[in-house]
């Protein structure tokens, strides 16, 4: 049985929803894991706290499975480092982390929702993936920063990757993705479009007047967003099964180091239908 470690914010239905999905699965006997503990950020009793109701929730569900939640409030630890330096506020909070995280044996960490940039030596002791809303050789930066390069360059393929956490944010290997066209059928009106409204305005100009209620963008954000939660589903599902494991910071399956990263489009687009 494959372990995982849970991290989120837990700020909103995005945190439930990835979650739940992986909860369903394993309930329905589809994915042979167990949730070793949920981690969050935030202790919820914090004074300046925008989220609280949305973590309550959070909170609610991950109690309700049984899971141990485990809490440390970036808000409250060290304000007086956090002022003076922050590179190390992160790495003293790495510290508090791993003491809480570390009383339990787990074997993949999955980083679903959480919004703190991790430190460097969390990054080297623990095995964790995060999602990154774009093609391993894609954009980086937000899926908007993503989307708006997509567009500026005329791209033809878009994605959603599982990527392994490094020192270097957004920057560790790519283990596992898919891909999809954004050019042919209804695509071709969208970009039929853009090209019109380019003829008197700057790309900047529709992404400011338009933002993202332009089609096009909203099209690709529409056709990235609904592959998310299969491919961390299928993902954690390679990896329970056995297909693949990770050594060293490196992707193997069948005994064999991959070169790049294992393409799940197949088993994403098969789960859509």
């Amino acid at each position: 049985m494959l372990r995982l470690g849970w991290f989120s914010t837990g700020r909103g239905p995005g945190s439930r929803n990835l979650l739940k999905a992986v909860m369903d699965q394993k309930e329905k006997g589809n994915l042979d894991i167990e949730i070793a503990f949920v981690f969050c950020n935030w202790d919820n009793d914090e004074e300046d706290n925008p989220k609280r109701e949305q973590r309550k929730m959070f909170f609610d569900m991950v109690e309700g499975y049984g899971i141990p939640l485990v809490t440390a409030s970036w808000k409250k630890f060290r304000p007086d480092l956090w002022e003076k330096d922050q590179v190390e506020w992160r790495n003293e909070y790495g510290k508090l982390l791993r003491e809480k995280t570390g009383v339990y044996d787990f074997d993949l960490g999955i980083l679903a929702g959480y919004m703190l940039w991790m430190d460097d030596e969390t990054c080297r002791q623990y095995d964790m993936l995060n999602l990154h809303p774009a093609l391993p050789d894609g954009p980086k930066g937000t899926w908007q920063e993503v989307i708006w390069q997509l567009i500026s360059e005329k791209a033809d393929r878009q994605g959603v990757m599982m990527h392994i956490c490094t020192e270097e944010w957004d920057r560790g290997a790519a283990l596992t993705y898919c891909g999809f066209p954004i050019r042919g059928g209804d695509y071709d009106g969208l970009w039929a479009d853009m090209e019109k409204k380019l003829e008197s305005r700057t790309l900047d100009q529709i992404k400011k007047e338009e933002g993202q209620e332009e089609p096009l963008f909203k099209r690709i954000r529409e056709d990235g967003a609904k592959r998310e939660l299969p491919l961390i589903v299928a993902t954690i599902r390679e990896f329970a099964d056995g297909r693949v494991c990770m050594k060293d910071k490196h992707l193997f399956a069948n005994g064999e180091q991959l070169d790049g990263p294992y393409d799940l489009s197949e088993q994403v687009d098969n789960s859509l239908e």
